[in-house]
């Protein structure tokens, strides 16, 4: 279950959707995207479209072919080590992506920091020949340390995430040489222009992922991939699929065509029907969010009117 609220302000619209176990310090950053979005807008693309990859969640290899095959994608991601014992699971589900996809297409795994220095190496070299050739691990460790020697002992390019988003120093995993490739989102940065300057100090290509919003927030995160000065590499933005729906109407809802997305000027607008079919239901719930939403403006030193133009579109 995703929840958020929708902000609206001189420039559009902003989604605020931080998951209920962040603190207050993490959210901060959630609410800064929005505000920016929301007031301020973006900065100008250079593009007009962005490349994305499908999502493979941990599911059986039948159901990972047809994901694959229906998606419209050249490059997959798919998820692996979602429990102790998923060796023989992950591998056919790698190989049932590559048969969707043919020898073109590209792969990426993502074990969401599930595994140790030792366990990872093999993990990845088995995964890799499953794959015919990987095109990169996603964080395949936790802490910067691990995913560094995890990098020098294998041939498959190292991406981290949770490293950037979650660490003090985004620019950490650059310096300690633990990455290949940057995944950043907007969201936990701060903004658009906040990651732009993120990307431009870490110095690695990066990639550019959702954090499981609605088109509202989307656009935030396609507003940034459009604004990179360079971008070699499918993002993870083609992520409405796992929601059963968008607060947006059907034609302006950010579904990839043909493995594409469209870089938005400005963030659409919800749709009237939309927030009354996904209107948050628990006024203690509800109250449960405007509280949160008053202290973390308070964060940011935003005063009465800056945090929350119009804060009555709680969304669930």
């Amino acid at each position: 279950m995703r929840e958020g609220m929708l902000i609206q302000g001189p420039a559009g619209w902003g989604e605020f959707c931080p998951f209920p176990e962040y603190d207050d310090a993490v959210a901060a950053s959630w609410l800064a995207t929005a505000v920016e979005q929301a007031t301020e807008g973006w900065p100008a693309p250079v593009r007009d479209r962005v490349p994305v990859n499908c999502t493979v969640p941990a599911v059986d290899a039948e159901r990972a072919h047809a994901i694959a095959a229906g998606s419209g994608c050249a490059t997959a991601k798919v998820k692996v080590a979602d429990h102790p014992d998923a060796q023989a699971e992950d591998m056919a589900r790698v190989e049932a992506v590559r048969d969707a996809l043919g020898p073109d297409g590209a792969i990426r795994v993502d074990a969401n920091a599930a595994w140790d220095v030792d366990t990872a190496i093999a993990r990845i070299r088995q995964l890799d020949r499953a794959a015919g050739g990987l095109e990169y691990v996603e964080q395949p460790c936790r802490s910067i340390t691990e995913l560094a020697a995890v990098r020098r002992r294998v041939d498959v390019p190292i991406a981290a995430d949770e490293s950037i988003r979650q660490a003090d120093d985004p620019l950490a995993v650059a310096v300690a040489g633990a990455a290949d490739i940057a995944v950043i989102k907007c969201t936990p940065l701060g903004g658009v222009r906040r990651a732009l300057q993120v990307a431009e100090a870490c110095g690695l290509p990066c990639v550019v992922s959702s954090a499981l919003e609605t088109s509202v927030g989307l656009a935030a995160q396609l507003a940034l991939a459009g604004a990179l000065p360079d971008l070699d590499h499918a993002c993870g933005l083609g992520t409405l699929s796992l929601l059963d729906g968008d607060i947006v109407a059907a034609t302006d809802s950010l579904v990839p065509v043909d493995g594409f997305l469209p870089v938005p000027r400005t963030p659409p607008s919800p749709d009237p029907a939309a927030l009354r079919a996904y209107a948050m239901r628990d006024p203690d719930r509800s109250a449960w969010w405007r509280r949160r939403l008053d202290r973390v403006g308070d964060r940011l030193g935003l005063g009465q009117g800056d945090a929350t133009p119009d804060a009555d579109h709680d969304t669930e």
